[in-house]
């Protein structure tokens, strides 16, 4: 029977050393614990998203030594493990010198080759270059390689014979998106299937999404049952970003048996080594020790786990929250306490005249549940001063002279940006920590926040999250504090701004949205993988079927009586979304990913006018006549 460790390491992107050390501790552990093989997962000596530091020349040779001496700690223990190859040789389509995202696999202090291979590792065939990867703009894939030889490509895709005690065992090694091939027209697992391997190894550096683990495990049972070949995934933990999307790793090891059954799971975001075992002769492969599947939800655990690593990767320990008393900014402080001591979250309210008695007290009593220290600190006589100053300013145009005393809507938008700009950044520094963003996905969408206001901060934790989302975000972290900690009134009273008389909340004014309509009308412009447009809106509309397009849970037709106001709310919030919206996206914070299609690097924008079709012009002067 042959002993298999898996190691979902903790992955620092751009750290080689550090990344060294922590490998070199797995290698000590699986040899004291007398494994026969030790896997590690894709890109860990350098992490997978570190952008253009794949340009170093350096960086790559300091990799490449680093493989070197991972071959060589195979002295008594077999390794697998996913790296980056260099064949100084050759270049690339930029003209950079040539990568491959690669496997290893080393044996008695030596790297092992895949039959017929003459190279020392195996290369990835499917690049992904769609959301957030980008893997075409720094390496070549096997296939392109197989071309330039002028071999097939199944002589690239060939097993390593792995030398174990038991004999050779026939090792189909995978890395990541050459498992995900359902779109592709090569298919490298039926490729190395054809060549009778008696295990797949599949070696990932995959980003935790909502619904991605269960995607998977019904696409590798097909898979695998299909082909009669055992598996083993083994993907990355940590946190990695492309600049605006920070993307957690939650490991989850799995095994899979032939029938593609899942066997086995390892627990999420934890320091899991798992050990299997995989009898050669039966191809039978098991878990050494019960592991059952995860079940429930894991956005809690994600966000938990993605905060706490962004806030120890730049090196802060305290935070900073404007509390409101709405749900954002109570939903952003009770996920900050979920992973700093109570002293080391600060949290504000930054009252004006139009804020009320039952959101300061809302606030008031959120700091009090959750044990932190809380302060209010009006802000009316900052916005008056600095109206004064602007209204004193006259300038001389060709029209002649002009004052620039801010109007009332200028008045809300100056009340935001002293809230976060000068007074919330005044006091993390005074503090010695970060201050936050609270914004969520609703509002990215169509710019409802204010530039340098509430959309400045280090981090914006929630902003891949509907409205909807924020609120069962708020219950689930109640649960997971066993009390509420957040009120029960933040929940109940209607979302505002509360920058002027309009936006009352004991007056039930707020927010220009209805929520549970305007979250599925603006996440069908961005989420699925076939987006939305007005001309599609429209169209479903006059159909009748928008509600069962979009999910929303309400009677368009309550909504809107009229095909006019119907196209008015639609055209009104599209401009936003298309237009302004886009270049306030743009310099927002970062954001913790966790949907299908975060703001940032992976919906990648221009800032372009508003578009109509010809389609939807037709449509709407039907409907309108």
């Amino acid at each position: 029977m042959i002993r298999i460790i898996t190691a979902q390491l903790d992955v620092r992107p751009g750290d080689i050393r550090e990344n060294w050390r922590r490998i070199e501790e797995e290698i000590r552990r699986a040899k004291e614990a007398r494994a026969d093989v030790l896997v590690l997962p894709e890109m860990c000596l350098t992490g997978y998203l570190i952008g253009d530091l794949w340009d170093q020349s350096a960086f790559l040779r300091e990799c490449e030594a680093c493989n070197g001496r991972l071959a060589a700690a195979s002295d008594d223990l077999i390794i697998l493990w996913g790296s980056c190859a260099v064949d100084w040789d050759r270049i690339q389509d930029d003209g950079r010198v040539r990568k491959y995202n690669a496997a290893f696999a080393a044996a008695g202090g030596h790297f092992l080759f895949p039959r017929r291979s003459r190279r020392p590792y195996a290369v990835k065939t499917l690049l992904p270059n769609y959301r957030q990867f980008d893997d075409r703009r720094y390496f070549t894939s096997a296939a392109v390689l197989a071309a330039e030889e002028g071999r097939g490509l199944s002589d690239l895709l060939a097993p390593f014979d792995l030398p174990t005690k038991d004999g050779p065992v026939a090792a189909g090694v995978l890395l990541c998106e050459d498992s995900w091939d359902e779109n592709y027209a090569v298919r490298p697992m039926d490729l190395l299937a054809a060549q009778q391997p008696d295990l797949f190894f599949n070696l990932s550096a995959s980003p935790f999404t909502l619904g991605k683990n269960e995607k998977r495990h019904r696409m590798l049972t097909a898979a695998l049952s299909r082909l009669g070949v055992p598996m083993l995934y083994v993907n990355c933990r940590g946190l990695q970003n492309n600049g605006k999307d920070c993307y957690t790793f939650d490991g989850m090891t799995a095994a899979y048996g032939r029938d593609g059954r899942l066997l086995g799971e390892a627990a999420p975001y934890e320091e899991a080594r798992s050990a299997f075992l995989f009898d050669r002769e039966a191809r039978k492969l098991s878990p050494e020790v019960p592991m059952p599947p995860h079940e429930g939800d894991l956005l809690l655990a994600a966000l938990r786990y993605g905060l706490s690593h962004f806030l120890e990767d730049i090196v802060a320990s305290r935070a900073v929250i404007g509390v409101s008393g709405g749900i954002d900014s109570a939903v952003n402080a009770a996920l900050y306490r979920s992973v700093l001591p109570a002293d080391h979250l600060l949290l504000v309210n930054t009252p004006t005249q139009f804020n009320s008695e039952t959101t300061k007290g809302l606030a008031a009593d959120l700091a009090a549940r959750l044990g932190s220290p809380y302060v209010t600190l009006p802000i009316g006589g900052f916005v008056d001063e600095t109206a004064r100053a602007l209204a004193s300013v006259v300038i001389r145009t060709r029209e002649g002279e002009r004052s620039l005393s801010p109007t009332s809507f200028m008045r809300e938008n100056i009340q935001a940006r002293d809230r976060s700009g000068r007074i919330l950044a005044a006091l993390a520094a005074s503090f010695g920590g970060i201050f936050t963003c609270n914004a969520n996905k609703t509002e990215l969408t169509i710019g409802y926040a204010t530039l340098y206001g509430d959309m400045a901060g280090a981090l914006a934790a929630t902003a891949d999250l509907w409205k909807h989302q924020i609120y069962a975000l708020g219950r689930a972290l109640n649960d997971w504090y066993g009390e509420a900690v957040i009120p029960e009134g933040t929940f109940t009273i209607r979302p505002s701004a509360e920058l002027s008389d309009a936006q009352a909340v004991d007056r039930g004014l707020g927010d220009p949205l209805v929520y549970d309509y305007h979250d599925y009308l603006f996440r069908s412009f961005v989420e699925p993988w076939q987006r939305a447009t007005p001309e599609d809106i429209l169209r479903w509309y006059a159909e009748g079927t928008l509600e069962a397009h979009i999910g929303t849970p309400l009677a368009v037709k309550d909504l809107f009586p009229s095909a006019a106001g119907f196209i008015a709310d639609l055209e009104k919030w599209w401009k936003l979304f298309a237009g302004f919206a886009v270049a306030k996206r743009i310099q927002s914070p970062p954001l913790l990913a966790v949907s299908r299609r975060p703001y940032g690097y992976d919906l990648r924008e221009s800032q372009l006018a508003p578009y109509f079709t010809d389609a939807y012009l037709a449509l709407k002067e039907q409907l309108l006549k």
